[in-house]
Formats: C-alpha cells, sequence, structure tokens
C-alpha cells in the first residue's frame, strides 16, 4: 500500500465515523425503541463491557495470562465498586499484579 492508497482508506474511514457519529443524534427523533429494547441494549453494553475485560484479564496472545493479571483486575474491580479513587484503584491493581509477579506468580 503507498501513501496515496493509505490517505484514501484513512479519509475513508475517518468519513465513516464521521457519518456514524453524526447519524446517532439525527436518528434519535425518527427512532423510536420500546423501554424493553432500551433495557436490552443497556444490558447489552455491560455485557460487552464485562466480555472485553474477561478477555484482556486472562488471556495473552492465545493462552491464559496467568494469575497476576487477573489478581491485579479483581483489586481493581473491588475498589471501584468501592468507588475509591481512579488513581488508587490504577495504583493497587498494578502494584497488586507487579507484586506476584515478583513473588514469582505468573
Amino acid at each position: 500500500m503507498d501513501g496515496l492508497e493509505l490517505l484514501i482508506a484513512t479519509a475513508v474511514l475517518a468519513g465513516g465515523t464521521y457519518a456514524f457519529r453524526f447519524a446517532g443524534p439525527v436518528l434519535r427523533s425518527r427512532v423510536k425503541l420500546s423501554p424493553k429494547a432500551k433495557r436490552l441494549m443497556a444490558l447489552a453494553a455491560i455485557v460487552l463491557l464485562a466480555a472485553l475485560v474477561a478477555v484482556s484479564a486472562l488471556t495473552e496472545g492465545h493462552g491464559f495470562a496467568g494469575i497476576a493479571r487477573p489478581a491485579g483486575v479483581l483489586v481493581a474491580g473491588v475498589l471501584a465498586w468501592r468507588k475509591a479513587p481512579f488513581a488508587l484503584v490504577v495504583v493497587a491493581a498494578a502494584a497488586t499484579a507487579a507484586l506476584l509477579r515478583l513473588a514469582g506468580v505468573p
């Protein structure tokens, strides 16, 4: 792929992204969803986020990531659930994973 093709592909992707972002507010007044559909969409977003967290926490490449990373994510989840400051959540998760790896836990 040469420079011009890359520039064209970037412009097309940027235009498509803008069109999707613009369509939301424009179509919001035209499309009516039932309360059940709204509830399902909210649940779908939660399930998608949970699946992303699970895959990121538990796998590395095509295999299991070890115990340290999921332990760090668990600590972060508990602290976030307890409404700890974000900086504390991140530092505690990183420290948990680092200390476990320092102790020889994969």
